[in-house]
């Protein structure tokens, strides 16, 4: 028994966190007593030095230190004051009745708003109850099917995981170890191909159900012509500048990420304030939700660095990396494995569990395989986005059910009775999405350069490739040693000094 432990602590120590989250106790505990436990037991065996735990204290405190988890409480706040200070129920009210004449329209809205709350706010809670509470009885009230209305809203608020400022990026270039800025910079294209493919989907279902997704009635549209234009104008400049405030200062390297969630934070309040609604209740809410949600974050990283830590000691990480690199297929072997793996553990745990469990194994083994880890990073984001769509542990679908109908209510603007949205209407409408976002998944596969465009052809230099090869050796006679050829005219040289090497051009390519 003692020798099975030795030669297989590393997968026990693994399989016994999984029994841990599966009996339901909390992330970051379950985390750090798995870690301490196995030390004890290693070092019993003799497979862990008790000089690891020595590093755990520095460990925590380079958590405490790290800036750029900062930007997590600021865009946290940023998405909670625009939620409460009423900036998506005029963006859904407006744009509502700009695509309200067409077949699907309200979905279109939908959508379109999701992706802008997404830009604005990053926080996937936010965008999700703000739809559902706004959107959702429009779409009951006008005879959209229940399972399209909420699988619409439901998808479209996830979209705020995947496009900027989006806080589980962060988490994923701190964790991968890269810079967040290229995370959004890549990020930025594929969440705006996923929203496309959503549109598509309602596209798809307006020609063949066109009962499914009906146009509004002249009767519900209030507001037309000029007086439409006039106010979609009106509402978009806010969200549109504070996207740029954010991440057009971010993308043109003007601010860090940290910096620019400090501006939209600050963008946030002004916009509040300038609506009249910014208010010390407002602010209270807004603070209080921020510090839950950052000391979640903090309490879930520090429990994975005690767990990492015990980890590494007994050598998991070259385990998982050998499991994972000696996979038939190369590269392409393992990027299948990882994103079922991601896939269905995404089933159990969502995206901050996967990211600050999951990713720091997965990480050197793609970084062995010479896989660009800002493309490997958004191509899991993608992934790990069913988190919130699966059946039935997905948070997006808690987040709709807390606010759907549970039983029939009188529509107070038709005086019609209206039935409830069902759980499983719920789940039944979240699976054509999930399938959208695999098929995401697929795309980012095939064709980096949706995540690699923002490089534009001048990637960081390979130095183990660069090869300085010496000049060629001059004799008297004007030919260069070991054979060529001679124009007739003698070298010119200075004969104090040998021939000055070739000028290194950066931009050229390097020699195989």
């Amino acid at each position: 028994m003692t020798a099975f432990l030795i030669e297989n602590m590393a997968p026990i120590m693994f399989a016994s966190l999984v029994v841990f989250l599966l009996l339901g106790y909390p992330v970051a505990f379950a985390l750090a007593a798995n870690g301490l436990m196995f030390a004890v037991l290693g070092m019993e065996l003799g497979l862990f030095q008790e000089n690891f735990l020595q590093a755990m204290p520095e460990r925590v405190f380079g958590v405490m230190n790290n800036d750029t988890l900062l930007a997590i409480p600021f865009f946290t706040f940023m998405g909670l004051i625009l939620e409460r200070s009423g900036m998506a129920e005029d963006l859904l009210d407006t744009i509502g009745q700009l695509f309200g004449p067409i077949r699907g329209g309200l979905a279109y809205a939908v959508i379109f708003v999701g992706a802008l709350l997404a830009a604005t706010t990053g926080v996937v809670a936010a965008s999700v109850i703000s739809m559902g509470l706004i959107s959702l009885p429009i779409m009951l009230r006008y005879g959209y099917d229940r399972r399209v209305a909420s699988g619409v809203i439901a998808a479209s608020g996830t979209l705020a995981q995947i496009i900027p400022p989006s806080l589980v990026l962060i988490v994923m270039a701190d964790q991968l170890g890269r810079s967040v800025g290229d995370m959004y910079a890549g990020a930025f294209l594929p969440g705006i191909i996923l929203a496309g493919l959503y549109a598509g989907y309602v596209f798809v279902l307006s020609v063949f159900f066109p009962k499914a997704v009906p146009a509004l009635p002249r009767s519900a549209r209030s507001i037309t012509g000029f007086r439409l234009v006039a106010r979609s104008v009106v509402v978009l400049v806010p969200p549109l500048f504070l996207i740029f405030l954010v991440l057009g200062t971010i993308f043109l390297g003007i601010a860090t990420p940290t910096e620019g969630g400090a501006m939209g934070a600050s963008g946030a309040i002004l916009l509040a304030l300038a609506k009249g609604r910014l208010n010390w209740t407002l602010m209270r809410q807004a603070i209080d939700s921020t510090a839950k949600l950052s000391s979640f974050v903090l309490f879930i990283l520090i429990g994975a660095r005690v767990f990492s830590l015990t980890f590494y000691g007994v050598d998991g990480h070259k385990w998982v990396e050998h499991l994972l690199v000696g996979l038939p297929g190369g590269a392409i072997g393992f990027l299948i494995v990882v994103n079922l793996l991601v896939f269905f553990l995404a089933f159990f745990l969502d995206f901050f569990e996967l990211a600050f469990i999951i990713i720091p194994l997965l990480g050197p083994a793609a970084s062995a395989l010479g896989i660009d880890l800002i493309w490997f990073g958004v191509m899991l984001a993608v992934n790990m986005q069913t988190s919130f769509m699966h059946p039935p542990f997905g948070f997006s679908l808690f987040f709709l059910r807390s606010v759907a109908p549970t039983r029939a209510y009188k529509d107070r603007v038709t005086g019609k009775m209206t039935d409830p949205v069902t759980t499983g209407q719920i789940y039944w409408g979240s699976v054509p999405f999930v399938v959208i976002q695999l098929i995401m998944v697929s795309l980012v596969v095939a064709f980096p350069w949706i995540v690699t465009h923002y490089q534009s052809g001048h990637g960081p230099v390979d130095i183990s490739t660069i090869e300085i090869a010496p000049p060629p050796a001059v004799d008297f006679g004007g030919a260069p040693a070991g054979g060529g050829f001679s124009t007739g005219a003698p070298p010119a040289f200075d004969s104090g000094a040998p021939p000055a090497p070739p000028a290194f051009d950066p931009g050229a390519a390097p020699k195989p």
